[in-house]
């Protein structure tokens, strides 16, 4: 019995060698081990058969069949809410909420959106690991909104692609701190892992890859200013690093400077931001090729009612 692993390529992973790849994922498995799986003809890269030395670029997809030792993955399956926004026999596109996961993680095995879709089906395509089937984009826990989970396997290469070539449409909401000046404008900084903080994405980088925001104010508060931002990459915390590169960080970011108080924010809008207890970014629109039927599909979700509730405030203000 084998794993059908996909594995999509980011930033920090540029250049590194494939095998050396492969060998920091595969638990129990040799670089030599890997290079009979290459042998065998188990192992592709962008769908041609793979090589142990081949140098890997930012969103490659690396794909192994890997057997099965010592049993199967014991992520669980959780009967948890889903608002499905839709679902056929290739794809699930799903509303999710902010504080969910999106897959299990270190010290979190249970909760996850993976949880609850092993409860929904059995239909899941493989994913990069064994606890992330379907699994072909990633959401951060606390940011809400649209997301598109694959259900086999020719779904999730078609997705993968889609989102490797930046030709899904992706347009999220975010309540940034400060009156944003211009109506409209492009943030156009390349980004990487931070040289200092590993955890953040941002210019300060040793390995930057080209990264491009686009943003149109919807509306200014006192204190903060309500933007929708559209993607032409999507890379790692791209929204939030580049709001943040600009002194707009977003509301309650706690990674990127959001956690200050702006100046002239009223008290009821001071306290449902605490309330919401996260940052306030919220994927609205997630657009796509159908992978099965070839036509281009588009969903957008309301702002949750967190950020509803922070929107209220703002307008009684």
């Amino acid at each position: 019995m084998t794993n059908l692993l996909n594995f999509v390529v980011e930033a920090p992973d540029a250049d590194v060698r494939l095998d050396v790849f492969l060998a920091s994922r595969l638990a129990g498995l040799t670089r030599s081990g890997i290079k009979r799986l290459m042998d065998a003809g188990s192992v592709t890269l962008n769908s041609r058969p793979a090589k142990p030395g081949q140098r890997l670029r930012p969103d490659d997809i690396v794909t192994a069949a890997v057997p099965v030792v010592g049993g199967a993955d014991d992520t669980k399956a959780e009967a948890l809410a889903l608002d499905i926004l839709y679902e056929d026999s290739d794809v699930i596109v799903i509303n999710k909420p902010a504080g969910m996961a999106v897959h299990p993680g270190a010290g979190r095995k249970s909760g996850t959106l993976v949880n609850a879709l092993l409860a929904h089906t059995s239909s899941l395509a493989p994913g990069s690991a064994p606890d992330r089937p379907g699994i072909v984009h990633r959401l951060d826990m606390d940011t809400s909104g649209v997301l598109v989970v694959a259900k086999n396997g020719a779904s999730y290469a078609s997705l993968a692609a889609q989102f490797k070539e930046h030709s899904t449409v992706r347009r999220y909401l975010a309540l940034v701190w400060g009156a944003m000046k211009d109506d409209a404008g492009v943030i156009d900084i390349p980004l990487g892992r931070d040289v200092t903080h590993r955890k953040k994405i941002s210019a300060r980088t040793r390995k930057a890859r080209s990264a491009e925001t686009r943003y149109r104010v919807l509306k200014r508060y006192r204190g903060l200013t309500l933007v929708e931002l559209t993607l032409k990459t999507g890379r790692t915390h791209q929204v939030r690093a580049h709001l943040a590169s600009i002194h707009h960080p977003v509301a309650a970011d706690p990674v990127y400077g959001g956690r200050r108080k702006a100046a002239g924010v009223g008290k009821e809008a001071g306290d449902a931001i605490k309330a919401a207890g996260r940052q306030l970014l919220h994927a609205a629109t997630l657009g796509f090729i159908h992978p099965g039927t070839g036509m281009y599909m588009e969903w957008s979700v309301p702002l949750p009612a967190d950020m509803g509730r922070v929107i209220d405030a703002l307008e009684a203000d």
